[in-house]
């Protein structure tokens, strides 16, 4: 039989559920597929929608990773090749007390120079002597992979808490300390390679000129990549379901059924909870360990503001980080109309604030309540009472799986005990952000189109 006759169910339709299903039905011999979403929209947290006379504001990613093969492949596989534009010029700042431009010859808040550590006014002297004893100090261990352990080890706290914490936290909603050094690739990879960090930076090439932007978006926004990326998956044959929540995955025979409805395969695109109850029967302990999997709920207040009284020392800024000591509700702070361009007009500032993270709920807050937080933090971090002329606030519950020391180790063990023919595919899974995501599920649909092809033998 030919994997043509066969049918796929893939549960969830967010981004790495699209790509999932567009994998699929694109491959030779595609099956039938069938994507399943509970919401009455695709793309998860890929959310663009008008704000404050601007046509396309993001709610949720504003951008993605340009140095990841896999959001650039899709974005241009999907027809948005010549949309996509990348943010402006900008420095970056971290809010201590007062506003500190970010040190230059950063890692991911590691220090790689620490001569521009040294001229930065955002850590104290003792902090910046015990930065820059690091090539001394023997190898750290990377066993007990914990991110904030290996930074504190290597540089001290006041880098860890300063630097690192802000800028992976702000990326991950996470809280460093409990945070999987494995996750953080561009640390990790160095830290398993090099003794100090100090010294491998200094080896280190230096970007080129012509190496590209760091990020790249839709200039119609991050919504646009989920929907032509449906739109695609469409034309290539998936028929998507929404308003359709998977409740029920038992086994038939060699196939499957979801809500009564039999498939050969199911390649789970959903959070670990939801994949989690739907294993519950069939994989009892791969579903405790999924249930396990933690995850933060963050909350997004979007304000536009005038722009005729806004400090002009801000505005070469694009944003800035709030340390975890120095958090009450924010956590960061994006100038969105000074990072993006086409966001800019000439009568406004837009500013993305983002509130909560793990270990600093937010969603049982009201409304109200988060609104004037992200009005007085930011007013007093930046010394200019804001005025919003315009407010949106954009919840999101689970947005941001934490991925716990030997995150991975536990998804392979996970994932070994799955029945044949169930994939994982996701954020919960394989690593944050859309690159990450969309590299999951080509890996699903592969494994997925092996096992049919293995039936049809």
């Amino acid at each position: 039989m030919s994997t043509s006759t066969r049918r796929v169910a893939v549960v969830g339709g967010g981004i790495a559920g699209l790509a999932a299903a567009r994998a699929l039905a694109s491959a030779e011999g595609a099956p039938e597929v069938v994507l399943l979403e509970s919401d009455d929209r695709v793309g998860g947290k890929l959310l663009t929608t008008p704000f404050a006379g601007r046509a396309a504001i993001d709610e949720g990613p504003d951008a993605f990773l340009a140095r990841l093969p896999w959001g650039t492949a899709l974005a241009k596989a999907v027809g948005l090749g010549d949309e996509l534009v990348s943010p402006a010029a900008g420095k970056a700042a971290v809010w201590w007390e007062e506003l500190h431009d970010i040190p230059q010859g950063l890692l991911l808040g590691m220090p790689t120079d620490v001569m521009a550590l040294a001229r930065s006014k955002l850590l104290s002297w003792p902090g910046k002597l015990r930065a820059a004893m690091e090539p001394f100090r023997p190898r750290t261990s990377t066993s007990p992979d914990s991110l904030g352990g290996y930074v504190r080890d290597r540089f001290g706290n006041e880098v860890h808490l300063r630097l690192v914490d802000p800028l992976v936290g702000s990326i991950y909603a996470a809280d460093t300390d409990h945070f999987s050094l494995a996750a953080v690739p561009q640390i990790a990879d160095l830290a398993g390679k090099a003794r100090s960090i100090l010294v491998a930076g200094r080896k280190m090439p230096k970007p080129s000129p012509t190496a590209g932007p760091v990020f790249y978006a839709p200039s119609g926004g991050m919504g646009d990549l989920a929907a032509r990326t449906a739109a695609a998956a469409t034309a290539a044959g998936v028929q998507i379901r929404l308003g359709t929540t998977a409740q029920e995955l038992v086994a038939d025979g060699h196939g499957w059924r979801v809500d009564g409805e039999r498939f050969d395969a199911v390649v789970l695109a959903c959070p670990a909870k939801h994949s989690s109850r739907l294993l519950g029967d069939l994989a009892p302990d791969a579903s405790r360990a999924l249930f396990a999997i933690p995850a933060a709920d963050v909350a997004m207040v979007t304000l536009s503001v005038p722009s005729a009284d806004w400090p002009e020392r801000l505005r070469a800024l694009s944003g800035y980080l709030v340390p975890k000591p120095m958090q009450r509700l924010v956590t960061a702070t994006s100038f969105g109309s000074q990072k993006w361009t086409h966001w800019a007009d000439a009568d406004s500032v837009l500013l993305r604030i983002s509130l909560g993270r793990d270990g600093l709920p937010v969603l049982h807050l009201s409304d109200d309540t988060l609104l004037t937080a992200a009005v007085e933090e930011v007013s007093h971090h930046i010394g200019h009472q804001l005025q919003p002329t315009a407010q949106r606030i954009t919840r999101w519950t689970g947005a941001f799986p934490q991925y716990r020391p030997h995150h991975a180790d536990n998804v392979a063990g996970i994932e070994a005990q799955l029945p044949a023919g169930i994939t994982l595919a996701g954020a919960s899974f394989h690593g944050i952000g859309v690159p990450a995501c969309i590299n999951s599920a080509q890996k699903a649909a592969a494994a997925t189109t092996a096992f049919l092809q293995s039936l049809a033998q």
